[in-house]
């Protein structure tokens, strides 16, 4: 069987790419199609031994830096690029870029391309900026953008939904997830956790602070955070790269008045060590598809306080992995922080909840369901 897997870009190692990098132990010899990859980034660290195949896109001065996307309507033109007649199974793993349609489902039965193969789409969402979620910069503030986010977002919407009725099969990264998938495309989906996983480090003692795990862009609830850290006085530790949002991270900073601890961007090594070391983690997305940065803490043992909203809500258990809190406000988290220190939690119940998403889980899941319907329809 010969398999392809199409990625968005490679450009920022989060949750969509741990999914790519579990995607890649599983079928070693797939090669990688993507729209772009940035050679300098911590992603690219993670996939440069596997074949990387760019469109030509990828060859434009600046594209991955800054051109992606302003000039997002060139999506279609990128995908329709590449050739996969050769390939008997296509994996998307789809979020931001559009990244499916490359399937069997929708081709005429009287002239059928039984050449084009079948496709399984990992969905990591549907575009978030198509369907009104938050989205890392706030771009649309500004009346131009706001402007040509209408007509360019209109016929986008209408290429996504196209392009969603060509995919044989959908897997959704969480129940939230499958929601979006049946309202906004009008198809079932399989539910897969994605696979989370983390270095053994030695225990440690915990130490008395609160901590994140985000790139420093907005739609994180990073605000929020330092909000209540700064009224509260709680001390607060930040992990993770502006990857390329310098002015968010600058505004942060300076918000900050130095009583945050900026980290940056560091190893799973020492992410590890952060988590198992700190009293809590603190998830305030609104509207997370998954999260696995939660899941992460908790394998570590280390409970959360998280915004009972999104995916949160699938891995969190109220009371005894954690404490969620209902308005994405300060007084909101401070009142759910307060609450939490009240509270015993084992983290022993913790990693128990946080194994239920093990990278092993994720495999056996994903080679079950590609045999059932590969074998089924191949």
């Amino acid at each position: 069987m010969k398999v392809a897997i199409v990625h968005d870009y490679i450009k920022e190692y989060g949750g969509a790419e741990r999914v790519l990098e579990a995607l890649t132990e599983i079928f070693p010899k797939a090669p990688i199609y993507t729209a772009f990859y940035d050679k300098n980034s911590s992603a690219y660290e993670h996939f440069k031994k596997r074949k990387i195949i760019p469109s030509w896109a990828h060859f434009i001065p600046f594209f991955a830096s800054l051109l992606s996307s302003p000039l997002r309507f060139l999506t279609p033109s990128i995908w329709k690029s590449f050739n996969f007649s050769k390939y008997d199974l296509v994996i998307s793993s789809a979020s931001w870029y559009i990244t499916k349609g490359f399937g069997r489902r929708i081709q005429n039965s009287k002239f059928r391309a039984w050449n084009k193969p079948i496709e399984i789409c990992y969905c990591h969402t549907p575009p978030r900026w198509l369907y009104g979620y938050s989205t890392s910069i706030n771009f649309q503030k500004y009346a131009i953008v706001r402007f040509y986010a209408v007509i360019v977002g209109h016929f986008m919407r209408i290429y996504d939904f196209k392009q969603a009725q060509k995919v044989d099969y959908f897997i959704a990264n969480s129940k939230e997830v499958a929601g979006r998938i049946k309202k906004f495309y009008r198809r079932d989906s399989k539910v897969i956790y994605p696979p989370v996983s983390l270095p053994k480090v030695p225990d440690d003692k915990r130490e008395d602070y609160y901590f994140i795990v985000s790139r420093i862009v907005g739609g994180k609830g990073l605000n929020l955070a330092i909000d209540a850290a700064l009224k509260v006085g709680f001390k607060l530790k930040i992990a993770g790269s502006p990857a390329g949002y310098y002015l968010e991270y600058k505004n942060l900073l300076k918000k900050s008045k130095g009583q945050v601890e900026f980290l940056g961007q560091v190893t799973d090594e020492e992410l590890a060590r952060l988590y198992k070391k700190a009293k809590g983690f603190l998830a305030l997305s609104k509207d997370e598809d998954f999260g696995i940065t939660p899941v992460e803490a908790m394998l570590c043992g280390t409970p959360v306080i998280a915004f009972n909203g999104g995916g949160y809500k699938e891995t969190v258990i109220e009371g005894k992995t954690g404490v969620f809190f209902n308005e994405p406000t300060v007084e909101s988290l401070i009142f759910a922080i307060k609450k939490f220190e009240k509270m015993k939690i084992d983290p022993k119940d913790c990693i128990k909840q946080a194994q239920k998403f093990s990278k092993e889980r994720f495999k056996r899941e994903i080679r079950k369901f590609v045999n059932s319907k590969f074998l089924a329809k191949g």
